[in-house]
């Protein structure tokens, strides 16, 4: 008997969501192509995303090339770091990822296991593509970054972004500037990433190519009271803290406000967004039972994170899917690239009145300078005055070069000053969503079967507003004149900003449990009684409900409903 990731991929593959990519080619794992409806639901819950972060947090999007060079991914540690655990079977020679193995077997937290443990734990276990075990292979690293090269002759190094994230990084000063130099701010990026996944074998849930949505809210490293928290602070949420992960208990609801109060999540910034994602997925369709926060434990979260949250999503078949991450990543990005490229990530912060400090001046001694050092005096000069000399004199960096200045080459002076504010290296809070997973996790939670007068109707009970098609204008004969007045209400319909369909194609019952399945959520029928009286039959998908109203009316109660503003009842 099918499963419901079986029967939600067969109805997705044969109704146009999405289906393999290249398949005449035979396909490549880990790539997929989106449908019509699927493109369509897919700009959808981009746009409810927007209008959550764009539109109510006035964070504005920007976009970065999916291709950068080598140094932005030095200094975000992805070059030396982005890998995970491969084996390769020494029998059929397919390559494994060796952590999933483990922990099909029963091996709890096999990520943080090293390659030395890992290899002895695969030695007597089988390879899923032929059944053989590992006994003679080692666990090695394998870097998941699509590696290219820019330009001819092979000169610079380049990768296909692995997030969308460093664009908004390496950005900065520019976004700085944008919002007047003030904190907080933030910028959006929606956009496709890469990774060189080993063994993709999880469908849309895990992609080499993929949709992320990322925001980088750039905050007062000792500000971390969200202005707008009270919008969230009495939602409840249902959190998966390290308590409950240590006890193996489930998930406790909480509101957001004691959350931070009881120090179960690290601040309020965290927090809001925690509920704000929560608020995301629910409007998107996810079903509330199947939606839980999951706190990173001490060792699987980043050095740097002071705290770090996954959304997940209950899977049929894959169990606790990680949806969304949500971190406090501190300053540990724009320190990297600040130290990467030479560049000042900081952010000047004004003193509500200006204060007066000693400080130490460091005079360069340039009629000494200049003979000794000659065309690097100037740079010398530069670096000593941002130096800290001890008592055998600066040790300075020029042009790479790592130099002792002694002390009879500069003067320090004290001196007093007038300081009017401090430059201020901001920390980053960052919810990063995985667009895909979350078509994925909003058609397996929407979908639903029931026996309707002998037969199994198929429905997608997903929001109005996440829907590929808003309403289908059925003419109940393709004769008489309906199939003129079908036409003419859905031009009329789609002229208003309302994506209608009409449909002519086979009976009227038929073509119901066509468009619930694809989940379209409201039919117009447009019958004999319409030519008499001007009046359509309006249809709920989800109650199967029908009422008659007025044609010109239609507009505006569809805008209604797809809204949200009015229920179907309601009308």
């Amino acid at each position: 008997m099918a499963d419901i990731y079986d029967k939600v991929i067969e109805l997705a593959r044969r109704r146009g969501f999405v289906w393999p990519s290249s398949e005449c080619y035979g396909s490549v794992a880990g790539f997929i192509d989106y449908g019509p409806l699927g493109a369509m639901m897919k700009r959808k819950i981009e746009n409810v995303w927007r209008d959550f972060y764009v539109v109510r947090e006035g964070y504005f999007e920007i976009e970065c090339p999916t291709v950068g060079e080598e140094s932005i991914y030095i200094a975000s540690g992805h070059v030396k770091g982005f890998a995970d655990k491969m084996i390769q079977c020494p029998h059929c020679n397919e390559y494994q990822r060796a952590d999933h193995i483990a922990e099909a077997h029963g091996i709890s937290n096999a990520e943080t296991k090293t390659l030395e443990e890992l290899t002895e734990i695969l030695k007597d276990l089988p390879c899923p593509a032929c059944g053989e075990n590992f006994n003679g292979s080692e666990v090695y690293y394998f870097n998941l970054m699509f590696q290219t090269n820019i330009g001819p002759g092979s000169q610079r190094t380049g990768y296909m972004r692995p997030e969308t994230a460093q664009g908004i990084f390496t950005d900065f000063n520019r976004l700085l500037r944008f919002y007047r130099d003030k904190l907080p701010f933030g910028a959006v990026q929606i956009g496709k990433s890469y990774r060189n996944e080993i063994s993709p074998r999880q469908g849309m849930i895990r992609l080499r190519e993929f949709t992320q949505a990322e925001a980088e809210i750039f905050i007062h490293p000792e500000k971390k009271d969200h202005p707008n928290f009270a919008r969230y602070s009495d939602r409840a949420v249902p959190l998966r803290g390290i308590k409950q992960q240590e006890e193996e208990t489930e998930a406790v609801l909480v509101t957001m406000r004691e959350a931070v109060d009881s120090g179960m999540v690290a601040n309020e910034y965290v927090a809001y967004y925690i509920a704000l994602t929560h608020d995301f997925l629910l409007t998107c369709g996810a079903d509330p039972e199947k939606v839980r926060f999951r706190q990173h434990l001490p060792d699987e979260r980043a050095h740097y994170a002071t705290d770090c949250w996954d959304a997940e999503i209950f899977s049929g078949r894959f169990g606790w899917v990680e949806a969304v991450g949500i971190a406090d990543r501190t300053d540990y990005d724009l320190r990297a690239h600040s130290k990467e490229s030479g560049d000042k990530f900081t952010v000047f912060v004004p003193y509500s009145e200006p204060k007066k400090v000693w400080q130490k001046r460091i005079v360069p001694d340039m009629g000494a300078l200049g003979p000794k050092f000659r065309g690097q005096a100037k740079a010398i000069a530069d670096a000593l005055e941002s130096s800290s000399p001890g008592e055998n004199g600066a040790e300075i960096t020029v042009n790479g070069e790592k130099m002792l200045i002694p002390p009879e080459l500069y003067e320090v002076r004290e001196q007093e000053v007038e300081v009017r504010g401090e430059e201020v290296m901001p920390h980053v809070i960052e919810p990063s969503y995985g667009i895909d997973r979350i078509i994925y996790s909003i058609l397996e939670h929407t979908y639903d079967e029931e026996e309707v007068e002998g037969e199994i109707r198929r429905v997608l009970h997903m929001p109005p507003r996440v829907a590929p098609l808003q309403v289908s204008v059925l003419p109940l004969m393709t004769r008489d004149g309906l199939d003129t007045l079908a036409l003419e209400i859905t031009d009329i319909l789609q002229s208003e900003g309302i994506l209608a369909q009409y449909d002519d194609a086979g009976a009227i019952g038929r073509r119901y449990r066509r468009q619930d399945e694809i989940g379209t959520p409201f039919a117009v029928t447009v019958d004999y009684d319409t030519k008499e009286d001007n009046t359509v039959t309006l249809r709920d998908r989800d109650s199967m409900k029908q009422i008659r109203c007025d044609k010109e009316m239609l507009p505006e109660i569809l805008g209604s409903l797809i809204k949200g503003k009015k229920s179907f009842e309601e009308i």
